[in-house]
């Protein structure tokens, strides 16, 4: 995964959290991350998303991503165990959950670009890109 900030382009290894199963479970109860690593979760089809930081130990960053492929909105430096509700602001097509403070240190706004196979893919898109309207 790449995102394409103002200060350069800034890659990750990602984990996907694609069933029911890993989505529930995401980032919980791990003890630490390395900082050039987070996990994805993908919404199809894409939703208003809400996420919740119960036993989850690490202070992390939630980037919501637009249907666009950009940074909808950041939710920065979660509170580790906290069952507030955290609220995508519209609609998601994923969630990319980094370590606190990863979002500030590479200058990651709303409407910078996230690059990852699928994102952004809505169907307007794709028939663009194959020259079929």
């Amino acid at each position: 995964m790449v995102l394409e900030t103002g200060t350069g382009k800034h890659s990750y290894t990602v984990e996907v959290a694609d069933t029911p199963q890993e989505k529930a479970r995401g980032l919980m109860f791990r003890r630490s991350m390395p900082r050039d690593h987070g996990m994805i979760f993908l919404h199809d089809p894409p939703r208003r998303a809400t996420m919740w930081m119960r036993n989850t130990y690490i202070a992390l960053d939630m980037i919501f991503i637009s249907e666009q492929g950009t940074v909808l909105r950041i939710e920065a430096n979660t509170e580790p165990f906290s069952t507030d509700v955290i609220d995508s602001g519209g609609i998601a097509e994923a969630v990319l959950e980094l370590n606190a403070g990863e979002a500030a240190r590479i200058g990651l706004k709303p409407g910078d670009r996230v690059v990852f196979p699928g994102l952004g893919q809505s169907p307007a898109k794709e028939a663009e890109q194959s020259g079929t309207w």
